[in-house]
């Protein structure tokens, strides 16, 4: 049977304060004398606290309560932890991010960190502020070292180097904290990597025991259970590629072989298959120093081509790429590095040193709904709160949930 109860909300109406105690079926009402303005009361008699019925209140099913709450934005879940604690449980449990995705609710975050920062910044939809991050309890290697970073579910994950050898530090944002853990099967740098909802995916990259050994092997992770499974290896050996999600398939794209030979070749894991099938010249034509710069807006795939500062489109029917327009970012400038590219929802998010200035090393941030039959792009501008960051991005990962 169903648990029912009224929603345990303190509020104050016209002068009346009324609150809540989960032991008892009362309601304390208390009416609040005038203030004489220096917050004490100019009645002399304090009103005694009475005792109201409330049994005929509307009361809430745990399931309806808990559907109703799933629907608040996202910004706002921090304050049901200040309710009770059962919102604090409920909050802290997932449930509510579950049910949210499978209601398809997408109010995208996105966390950066940026060059001349040990912090990581955040920024929730819809990005009217940011806010620093708890630092991450890592030694000075991890902190000053390369990093790779990606989203599941509601973990962030920053994989690195201490000390001690490879290292995942996983960051909680419905708990705002940083745990360690869980490590890859295979710990890997440089490798390709793409969300879906809750599940991560990784393919490739150098062997991060060795840092010479290039990698075929591919893994996933589950941010439910908090645990990587193995995948079947990739029909070639890669690193410095790039991954993405589309058509219900994990792809790789470009970087170079164990040879360190260019690949032009993408494939994609078909997990109904459960194998990988190989794309020739899909990577074709296209220049890059830096790992490929993808995104997948309304299943269709997009790259930021840094040699000629351009966004393209990728033609599935032709296995060619369509240009569709300068970026309002220096993608040039570093050959790839130091910009990011990704997916916000329906739109395209590039982050990074403004093209309209070459002097300018503020960080700038721009939105843009692509469509891959019109070559005219409407770029917005979004603002980055109060903070001023510098431009170079060495982290950037958009969490969907």
């Amino acid at each position: 049977m169903t648990n029912r109860k009224a929603l345990p909300v303190p509020s104050f109406v016209s002068g009346i304060c009324f609150s809540y105690h989960s032991s008892q079926k009362k309601m304390r009402v208390r009416e609040l004398s005038p203030s004489d303005g220096n917050g004490s009361s100019t009645n002399g008699d304090e009103p005694l606290p009475q005792d109201a019925d409330y049994s005929n209140v509307l009361s809430l099913s745990d399931e309806l309560e808990t559907s109703i709450l799933a629907r608040f934005p996202r910004s706002q879940h921090w304050k049901l932890c200040f309710l009770n604690k059962r919102f604090l449980a409920l909050a802290r449990s997932g449930e509510i991010y579950k049910i949210r995705r499978e209601l398809r609710f997408k109010e995208p975050s996105v966390f950066m960190l940026v060059s001349g920062e040990s912090n990581w910044w955040g920024m929730e939809w819809p990005f009217m502020s940011s806010k620093k991050l708890p630092p991450i309890q890592s030694d000075y290697n991890f902190e000053f070292g390369d990093k790779e970073s990606f989203c599941a579910g509601s973990h962030l994950l920053v994989s690195g180097k201490e000390i001690d050898g490879a290292v995942i530090w996983r960051f909680n944002s419905i708990k705002n904290e940083w745990r360690k853990g869980p490590s890859m099967i295979n710990p890997r740098c440089l490798f390709a990597s793409a969300t879906c909802s809750a599940i991560a995916f990784v393919a490739g990259g150098l062997d991060a025991g060795t840092y010479t050994q290039v990698l075929d092997s591919a893994e996933k992770y589950n941010s439910e259970s908090r645990c990587w499974e193995p995948l079947p290896r990739m029909n070639k050996k890669r690193k410095f590629c790039s991954g993405c999600f589309m058509d219900n398939k994990f792809y790789v794209l470009g970087g170079q072989d164990e040879h360190g030979k260019d690949l032009t070749c993408g494939e994609f894991f078909d997990g109904k298959a459960n194998s990988w099938n190989l794309i020739p010249d899909m990577w074709k034509d296209i220049v890059s120093q830096s790992p490929p710069l993808l995104a997948v807006v309304n299943n269709e795939l997009y790259t930021l081509d840094a040699s000629s500062n351009e966004l393209k489109v990728y033609v599935k029917g032709t296995n060619t790429w369509k240009t569709l327009g300068v970026v309002p970012v220096r993608a040039d400038a570093q050959g790839g590095w130091g910009v990011a590219f990704k997916s916000l929802g329906d739109e395209l998010l590039v982050i990074g040193a403004p093209s309209v200035s070459h002097t300018v090393h503020a960080l700038s941030m721009y939105t843009c709904c692509p469509d891959p039959d019109d070559e005219k792009l409407r770029w917005r501008q979004i603002g980055c709160g109060s903070i001023q960051l510098n431009h170079f991005i060495r982290n950037c990962a958009v969490m969907g949930t």
